[in-house]
């Protein structure tokens, strides 16, 4: 059994939660964030957070649709363009290690977004891939 980091480490789970809350009140929307979520969960293979956003998404009056088809989104025409922006910008972020971040992802985001909005997508798009990497690294239960 791996440690509990929230139990070892609360000081550093808290400073977690504080991006969190802070990004709660981004101009993104919930489902924008929920999107950003499950999109980077999927390409880190975190199964703890992919169920928790789903989950969450649906709550929020996603579509089982739309997440059934988040990992193949450029194949369809139900995501918006803003949608589409965070999820290509959320790929190339998440697998920054490849091939950093493209000029036409960038720009793609920067053509809807305001700068203030694009910092905090941005911001959104590394809080999740930490959480992956502290989900699975921990080993952290997927509940039933």
């Amino acid at each position: 059994m791996r440690l509990n980091l929230q139990q070892i480490d609360p000081e550093g789970y808290k400073a977690m939660f504080a991006l969190e809350k802070y990004l709660s009140t981004s101009k993104l929307t919930a489902i924008q964030r929920e999107l950003i979520k499950v999109r980077a969960s999927q390409l880190n293979g975190c199964a703890f957070c992919l169920n928790m956003h789903t989950r969450d998404a649906r709550k929020m009056g996603e579509t089982e649709q739309r997440l059934y088809l988040v990992s193949a989104w450029r194949e369809t025409t139900l995501f918006t363009p803003e949608e589409c922006a965070l999820l290509a910008l959320t790929e190339e972020v998440t697998l920054i290690g490849q091939h950093h971040v493209s000029d036409a992802a960038y720009a793609q985001a920067a053509a809807v977004f305001d700068e203030h909005t694009l910092a905090q997508a941005i911001m959104a798009i590394v809080v999740i891939n930490a959480w992956n990497r502290i989900a699975i690294t921990t080993e952290m239960p997927v509940e039933a």
